[in-house]
C-alpha cells in the first residue's frame, strides 16, 4: 500500500487533513533532526491544504533545533482551528516541543515523549580530546544537577562555600569557559519559556500552575534526557490534559504508517559502512532519504547522497623497535549532495 493511502486512512478516521514529518534516528552519519529547514516545505503543505477546521501533524523523530517548535506550531495554527499532534512512536526533546503546542497530543501504547533539557554547543564549549576540531556538548541539567547537589544534598549555602564549587566547576579538565556556563543558563531559562508560551497556545489554555507543573517535570525533575514517558504516564503524572489514547484501530494504522518509514529510511538497522559499500566495491555512492513531510497531495523528503571509498591509511601503531605506520584498508565516505526533494 502506498504511503498516501495510509495517510488517507488516518485522515478518515480522525476527521483531520494530515500532514506527516518524519525525522530518521538511525545510527551513523545518516540522519536527521527537527530543523528550520522544514519550514518552507510545511508552508507549501499548508497552503495546498488551505484553511481547515483541523490539521493533524504526524510525528517522528528524536528531537533537534529547540528553536524550531514555536515557529511551526504558530504557522500551523493560522491554518486550522483545531490542531493535534499524533505520535507514530518517538517524539523527543524538541519533537515533545511541538506536541506541547497541539490542543491534542494522540498517543498510541508505543507512543513517548521525553524531557525537553538541551544539550548546548557554542565555540565557548571545551574542546573534545578525541576530535580537536568538535566542542564538548554541555547538558543544561547536568550543570544544574551539579549545583543542586552541592546545595540540596550536601547543604553547601554559603555564598563562599558555592563561589569555591563554581571555581573547580570552571576549573575542571577539559576547562569550562564562564560564558560557556552563561549560555547554558540563557538555554535553560529560554526553553522554559518557549514551552510555557507553547501550552498557553491552545485553544483552551491550561491553569498557571498546571502549566508550572508540566514544565517543571520536562526541565528538572526528570533526571535523565533519556527517560521516555508513555502515555498514561503523561496525563496522569505530569498533568497534560491534550493527551488522548488513539483506539486499536487508530493504533494499527499509525504502526503501519511507522513501519512504512522504518523500512525506507532503515531507521532500525545500524550504518556499516562496509555493509553499504558493498563487497568487492571500491567505490560506491548511495542516496539515503532521511527526513520526510507529506500529505495526500505532496510528498517531500530530504535526500542525501554519499560517496564511500576504500582508501589506503597509515595506522601509527607501537612496537617494540618504536612506532611505526602500518598501511590499512579504510572506508570513508562524506556527503556529496543533500537536500529536500
Amino acid at each position: 500500500m502506498e504511503r498516501k493511502d495510509i495517510i488517507k486512512k488516518i485522515e478518515k478516521l480522525r476527521g483531520t487533513k494530515v500532514i506527516t514529518y518524519v525525522t530518521s534516528d538511525r545510527q551513523g552519519p545518516v540522519n536527521a533532526r527537527v530543523a528550520p529547514d522544514m519550514i518552507p516545505i510545511i508552508s507549501n503543505q499548508l497552503r495546498k491544504i488551505g484553511k481547515t477546521e483541523k490539521i493533524d501533524l504526524v510525528l517522528y523523530s528524536a528531537g533537534g533545533d529547540t528553536m524550531v517548535p514555536w515557529r511551526l506550531v504558530s504557522m500551523i495554527r493560522e491554518f486550522c482551528n483545531h490542531f493535534s499532534v499524533v505520535i507514530l512512536y518517538k517524539a523527543h526533546s524538541a519533537a515533545t516541543m511541538i506536541s506541547l503546542g497541539a490542543d491534542e497530543i494522540v498517543m498510541s501504547d508505543m507512543s513517548e515523549l521525553s524531557p525537553i533539557d538541551p544539550s548546548t554547543a557554542n565555540i565557548f564549549n571545551p574542546g573534545d580530546p578525541q576530535n580537536p576540531q568538535s566542542k564538548i556538548q554541555i547538558s543544561v541539567e547536568d550543570v544544574m544537577s551539579y549545583f543542586d547537589l552541592a546545595k540540596n544534598k550536601f547543604g553547601i549555602k554559603s555564598d563562599e562555600e558555592l563561589t569555591k564549587i563554581f571555581n573547580k566547576f570552571v576549573e575542571s579538565s577539559p576547562s569550562i569557559h564562564p560564558l560557556a556556563l552563561g549560555n547554558v543558563n540563557r538555554t535553560h531559562n529560554l526553553i522554559k519559556i518557549l514551552a510555557k508560551r507553547l501550552l498557553k497556545s491552545h485553544k483552551q489554555p491550561l491553569k498557571e500552575d498546571e502549566v508550572e507543573k508540566i514544565i517543571e517535570f520536562l526541565t528538572e525533575k526528570l533526571y535523565s534526557h533519556q527517560y521516555y514517558i508513555g502515555r498514561k504516564e503523561a496525563r496522569e503524572d505530569l498533568g497534560i490534559k491534550t493527551v488522548v489514547e488513539a483506539d486499536q484501530k487508530l493504533s494499527e494504522v499509525m504502526t503501519e504508517l511507522y513501519d512504512s518509514y522504518a523500512k525506507e529510511t532503515a531507521m532500525i538497522e545500524s550504518w556499516n559502512p562496509e555493509i553499504e559499500i558493498g563487497e568487492g566495491n571500491q567505490m560506491q555512492k548511495k542516496e539515503y532519504k532521511i527526513a520526510y513531510v507529506e500529505s495526500v497531495a505532496i510528498q517531500n523528503y530530504y535526500s542525501m547522497i554519499m560517496e564511500l571509498k576504500r582508501v589506503q591509511q597509515n595506522i601509527a601503531q607501537q612496537t617494540p623497535q618504536g612506532v611505526i605506520n602500518i598501511p590499512q584498508e579504510q572506508i570513508v565516505w562524506r556527503a556529496v549532495e543533500q537536500g529536500w526533494k
